[in-house]
């Protein structure tokens, strides 16, 4: 790989100074050249432009800036791995691979406006590369984590109705075996070094491309990018996102609650697979210029974080609360961040007890944040306000969040509600166009003028959110969003299951786990319980992506249920969090 990567990345020496000490007077006015004008839209000072595409109007000006010497000598995206192998991009290179990779995509794929691809891959380059293409050319881009099994794939194949798929050689051979069931799927793109058969290689189209591409002139509510996200009562929904909703969108959170500028370094360790990604590892920091920094780490390991974090200037950091918990286990405190001044975290909710010990170890705080797939950042903690550990902090720009009652109404401060958005009489542009071809779902969204997240909490005295927990059954496991259908559905596949049901149960590392209740079949009710439950853990993660499986399982005579037969998954759930 080293040489692969020294042909294709011309290599560049960067002078990498703390934002603190180099460029201070600059940032501002920096940002304020890009980044200022889209908050301004957020504000609703200057509307919605009609045309809009974040490769052109965000990262091509930026490369603008940068030829004519007026930002910091900063990359924009820095990869390493624990190989020692390294990937510098400027933002000009970052421009002219994505316009190689548009070609690859629009002349060597057959791939046009509107059509859909889904990418399968890990933290490699390549991903970010062809999210970037795929803005140039206006190709709707499905992104899906490597944990998917085969059954997870085909169903996104079949749901996305996607003309290509472009993956890795370690999933490749999980395609091929779903090939047959793919009625919509015309080319597969593999990143890596061998050749496949029936497979177009991206390294060797991408050497041969041209760099000449003019980038497709998109409307602002064109779809760009849409993520699967899990359902209660069914398979995941296709949460879609237009070129303004995060493109533009995420200029909040960058700006507020990420703290990032033209000098800033940032590295959030979320999987490729997840919305998380979108808020931290492409669109927040490169629309305030910020450098896009990834360390390939196939599992978390803390001492890899805690040696990462000491080696390079990285300023920014986020990972989700569960890491924080591993990490302050590991004890951070043997370690010294060169250059870190700024922590965050989101996905599932921070243990006050965590930030003690996190700031206790490093002198640093954590800053968390809330959003969903379906929106940016609606609430945060930023730089220069109280915070108030265990709140996921204000609303911010351009939302007015509230707590309300099943009817719609605002609840009094203190009092638990659901978290909603208001979206009348305007909606606000940063949210989620629709689930994508189910109508139903998207209209059980709205309450009277609010948009529902599905999220419990309440709003203290300040205007702080606090948050309770989830209003369905969705379960929130080291940042994992796992619906309980899908692995009650994988359960009920082994003959050993009459019934199942999955709820979330307390954990002190992920928060919370998956917990399966299940009554056997007749024949299975002698047989050795802690075997059997073991096995219905390898069967769940065969059956479906492993980090669903039931980490806990309980054995029952029966499932609580309604008088007409529906299963309180509510009961059972009580019954583990200590409520009943």
């Amino acid at each position: 790989m080293r040489t692969f990567l020294k042909s294709w990345i011309p290599q560049c020496l960067w002078i990498l100074r703390s934002p603190s000490r180099t460029f201070h007077g600059n940032n501002r006015l920096l940002t304020s050249s890009i980044a200022s004008h889209f908050e301004s839209i957020i504000q609703g000072e200057k509307e919605v432009p009609e045309y809009f595409n974040f490769a052109s109007d965000v990262l091509d000006k930026w490369t603008q800036l940068e030829k004519a010497g007026k930002k910091p000598a900063n990359p924009a995206f820095w990869w390493v791995n624990d190989k020692g192998e390294e990937v510098k991009w400027s933002f000009e290179e970052l421009g002219s691979l994505s316009k190689k990779a548009a070609n690859v995509l629009s002349e060597a794929c057959g791939l046009g406006r509107g059509d859909r691809i889904v990418a399968i891959l890990p933290r490699v380059p390549e991903w970010w590369l062809l999210n970037v293409a795929c803005m140039r050319t206006g190709i709707v881009f499905f992104p899906g984590t490597t944990q998917l099994t085969a059954k997870d794939i085909l169903y996104r194949l079949q749901t996305s109705k996607a003309k290509c798929i472009v993956t890795d050689d370690a999933v490749a051979p999980t395609v091929e075996s779903v090939l047959s069931d793919t009625q919509f799927l015309k080319t597969k793109l593999i990143v890596g070094q061998g050749s496949r058969d029936g497979w177009l290689n991206f390294k060797e189209l991408l050497a041969a491309a041209s760099a000449e591409h003019i980038c497709t002139k998109t409307r602002s509510n064109d779809p760009m990018i849409v993520y699967f996200t899990s359902g209660t009562t069914g398979f995941p929904k296709m949460v879609l996102h237009s070129y303004c909703s995060f493109g533009i969108g995420f200029v909040t959170t960058g700006r507020r609650w990420l703290g990032l500028g033209p000098s800033d370094i940032m590295w959030n360790t979320s999987d490729t697979g997840w919305v998380k990604s979108a808020y931290c590892s492409v669109f927040s920091p490169w629309i305030c210029g910020a450098c896009v920094f990834i360390h390939h780490m196939p599992v978390f390991q803390p001492e890899i974080i805690g040696t990462t974090l000491s080696k390079y200037p990285i300023t920014t950091f986020c990972t989700a609360p569960t890491g924080y918990r591993m990490l302050v286990q590991h004890d951070m405190s043997r370690y010294k961040f060169q250059s870190v001044k700024h922590c965050l975290t989101a996905g599932e909710p921070l243990n006050p007890e965590v930030f003690s010990q996190w700031k206790a170890q490093t002198d640093l705080d954590i800053y968390e944040g809330y959003g969903q797939s379906e929106t940016v950042a609606l609430c945060a903690n930023v730089k220069g306000m109280k915070i108030k550990p265990g709140s996921l902090g204000k609303p911010v720009p351009p939302f007015d969040v509230q707590i309300v009652d099943e009817q719609g109404a605002v609840v009094p401060q203190g009092e638990e509600g659901t978290i909603a958005v208001r979206v009348k009489p305007k909606r606000p542009f940063c949210l989620f166009s629709e689930y994508l071809d189910n109508p139903e779902k998207t209209a059980a969204t709205l309450c009277g003028d609010f948009y529902l997240t599905g999220d419990r909490g309440f709003m203290d005295e300040e205007g702080y959110i606090w948050f309770v927990g989830r209003a369905d059954d969705i379960i929130i496991s080291a940042g994992y969003r796992i619906g309980p259908f899908e692995v009650e559905s994988a359960l009920i596949e082994h003959p050993a299951v009459v019934e199942a049901a999955v709820v979330s149960s307390p954990d002190p590392v992920r928060g919370e786990v998956v917990k399966a209740f299940v009554v056997l079949a007749p024949a299975y009710e002698s047989h050795d319980q802690k075997k059997l439950a073991d096995e219905l853990q390898q069967h769940v993660k065969k059956v479906t992506a492993p980090y669903k499986y039931p980490r806990k399982v309980e054995f029952v005579k029966e499932l609580p249920k309604t008088v007409t037969g529906k299963i309180q998954r509510n009961v059972l759930r009580s019954k583990e969090w200590g409520k009943a």
